[in-house]
């Protein structure tokens, strides 16, 4: 067990935090979250931290702004505690996708978010599959940006789905991350062209590449309300594809996303536990759920120990 490392949580990731807790055999330091009648989040450390090394996993996800507050606090309190360093955990890392101004007059969320965990006193950050990699510019603190790719590559091998196998990127935005999958693999690679008429709303023209009698495998970073994966899943349906899979780090699955999945192509819905999945597999039989935790539990080690993390990038 490394000496030093303390592992709190808020409210977002607590069965994650217990994975990593235990695969770092460190206990979760206790901490109350609690709110106020209006609303207002209220933190405590209960044990001391005084110049310990501090690793906060939280996933901003839903309630997006709840957790990023939580996150926030966190961070002060710990900082006000007297703690050595401070690494923000962040497996699932909200307003991602507002990483630029795609239009007039809006803002770049991300890299608010960024400001805030950094201002809030963070010395370092650790996250998962980054909607868009220049986030880690957006902060002036070192970033560890991992990948679930291995994880989801592992279970890929152990249930012999590789076979016959085509990648499929959802979107010309996600083709690097396909192909950098269906090289890992060898395997051949296609494309969804996809035109956004509205943010949520998306509409599949062609499929470019051959998909005939092949194993489909659509990878996407995150999955929000499915629109885009169960169209593209009918597309490549329709092209000739044997079967369909789709695996995602982030499984937001908001709105109608569940109807969704249950009444499309997909065979199988592979994802991680970066965002906490609560019921919806049970109402989702096709959904698998993988653990990043081992992943995590690495990466606080290394850093803990002041040894490379670079064999996790990959």
């Amino acid at each position: 067990m490394p000496d030093g490392i303390k592992l709190i949580t808020g409210n977002s990731n607590r069965e994650l935090a217990k994975k990593v807790s235990e695969y770092l055999k460190i206990p979760l330091t206790e901490a109350t979250v609690s709110t106020f009648s209006d609303g207002e989040i209220m933190i405590q450390i209960k044990e001391n931290v005084r110049g310990s090394d501090a690793f906060v996993i939280q996933s901003t996800c839903t309630p997006v702004n709840d957790n990023i507050m939580e996150l926030l606090l966190i961070i002060d309190a710990l900082k006000r505690a007297s703690a050595r360093r401070i690494t923000a955990v962040i497996p699932y890392y909200g307003y991602a996708r507002q990483d630029r101004k795609a239009q007039p007059r809006v803002p770049i969320s991300a890299k608010l978010v960024a400001n805030l965990i950094t201002i809030a006193g963070a010395n370092r950050v650790l996250s998962i599959d980054l909607h868009a990699g220049q986030i880690q510019g957006f902060f002036d603190i070192p970033v560890d940006h991992l990948y679930a790719a291995p994880v989801i590559l592992d279970y890929l091998r152990k249930n012999d789905l590789l076979n016959n196998i085509i990648v499929v990127s959802p979107d010309a935005g996600g083709v690097e991350r396909a192909r950098a999958f269906a090289k890992k693999i060898n395997a051949p690679l296609a494309i969804i062209d996809k035109r956004r008429d509205a943010p949520n709303v998306s509409k599949i023209m062609h499929v470019i590449g051959d998909v005939k009698d092949k194993d489909a495998l659509i990878i996407d970073d995150m999955i929000d309300t499915a629109g885009t994966v169960v169209q593209a899943a009918e597309a490549l349906k329709d092209k000739g594809a044997r079967r369909v899979f789709a695996a995602c780090t982030h499984a937001v699955l908001s709105g109608g996303a569940i109807e969704k999945l249950n009444n499309s192509f997909l065979e199988k819905l592979i994802v991680t536990d970066t965002i906490p999945i609560g019921d919806k597999k049970e109402r989702c039989p096709i959904i698998e759920v993988l653990t990043v935790a081992h992943l995590l539990g690495e990466a606080i080690k290394r850093i803990h120990e002041e040894t490379s993390i670079s064999s996790l990038f990959v």
